[in-house]
């Protein structure tokens, strides 16, 4: 599974952070800064798939690891 972030989209609301604090974090502006890109476990991946729902700017997006990224966020 594949975790996808859209940093121009990004209103720094800080949601995939205090969801997923192992896969996201914020950069100095608050911008959202992906600490992998890759979800190995389920749990993980639930947790990725809470925050994509809970981003209020869509600038996550879950993809199985089949998918091949293309696209932005919230397209």
């Amino acid at each position: 599974m594949r975790v996808l972030a859209d940093s121009d989209r990004c209103v720094g609301a800080g949601q995939c952070v205090l969801t997923a604090p192992d896969l996201f974090d914020q950069d100095e502006e608050g911008i959202v800064v992906l600490l992998t890109d890759s979800v190995a476990t389920e749990a993980d991946a639930k947790l990725a798939r809470e925050a994509e729902h809970l981003c209020p700017a869509a600038a996550l997006r879950v993809t199985s690891g089949t998918d091949d990224g293309e696209g932005q966020p919230g397209a």
